[in-house]
């Protein structure tokens, strides 16, 4: 864990990223963005009506904000006749969609929230203005996992309940993107219940659709499946299941065909495996915006910054 921090740090050193914390009311984010402030690597910009805060930190009060109008026209006119100025700035006093209308508007390059709101509070803003990446359908959400050397990254574990083919081949894409941004060439498993065809069913047919799909999308990354778990980490299980495979037990992005078994799979790992889960990370968005558990700590809050800081970075 600390060489991945170590490593993101390096690289963000001097690049002058900046990351909303628009949950400037509660004590772990306060606490996570002094840390950020004395570290000086990333800007943390808080979101807060308070007066009591440190001195030392960037705090926007958005019942103050001078520059709200321009917010405001940008919401509109990024909500193409949905909503109404009136409706744009009653949604603005929302500390998301000020903290989300930061990011997109330039004024900051990504943003963390969720210790005190749902994921739906967080990603909603995100989802209509900030919006998904031209040729990407819906985003999705990634863990790094890290236990002393290893870093592997999981997906879906936290959007996308059902995923089509298509939905699983652009997570796939995705989580390569992700993967590559965090030290790691992907070697990416869409995983089953089967391994090359040694069960059939539409369940499986989904992945190997999945599978050929992401391929296209991105031939130049090594792409396998279906591949039951073992296939894919175990390489004497890959020589004897799928011996032709460009992925030889030796995956390390792991595209799960369901958030349910996404969500249960990342969990062992982290619970029973000893793994570190950092996330979930949002794929597909046009700029960085995270989701915290409302259970985290400051330590969390911390770390998920600079994750979305190396985001931005790339």
């Amino acid at each position: 864990m600390a060489d991945l921090f170590h490593e993101i740090k390096h690289k963000l050193s001097g690049a002058n990223i900046s990351v909303v914390l628009p949950e400037g009311t509660d004590e772990r984010v306060l606490d996570a963005a002094v840390k950020l402030q004395a570290e000086g690597i990333i800007q943390p910009i808080v979101i807060s009506s308070s007066k009591k805060l440190p001195k030392n930190l960037t705090v926007i009060d958005p019942e103050a904000y001078e520059e709200m109008d321009d917010l405001v026209s940008a919401f509109v006119e990024r909500r193409k006749g949905k909503i109404t100025e009136i409706e744009a700035r009653a949604l603005l006093k929302d500390v998301n969609y000020f903290g989300t209308m930061l990011v997109y508007t330039g004024r900051a390059n990504g943003l963390v929230s969720g210790a005190a709101h749902t994921t739906a509070e967080t990603v909603r803003p995100a989802l209509q203005i900030i919006k998904t990446k031209p040729g990407i359908t819906k985003t999705s959400g990634a863990f790094i996992m890290v236990k002393d050397k290893l870093r592997y990254i999981f997906a879906d574990c936290a959007i996308t309940i059902a995923p089509t083919s298509e939905d699983l081949a652009e997570i796939a894409v995705e989580s390569a993107k992700t993967a590559t941004a965090f030290g790691i060439k992907p070697k990416v498993a869409m995983l089953s219940f089967s391994t090359k065809g040694s069960a059939q069913s539409e369940e499986t047919e989904k992945v190997v659709k999945a599978t050929k799909i992401a391929k296209v999308l991105a031939p130049n990354i090594a792409i396998e499946g279906e591949l039951q778990f073992d296939a894919s980490i175990v390489p004497a299980i890959a020589a004897k299941k799928a011996p032709d495979a460009v992925v030889q037990g030796d995956a390390n992005v792991f595209v799960f065909p369901s958030l349910e078994a996404g969500n249960i799979g990342y969990k062992i790992a982290e619970r029973l495996g000893g793994f570190e889960a950092i996330g979930p990370i949002l794929q597909g968005l046009n700029a960085p915006v995270n989701d915290l558990s409302r259970g985290c700590s400051a330590e969390d809050v911390y770390k998920l910054a600079y994750i979305t800081a190396a985001q931005a970075l790339e």
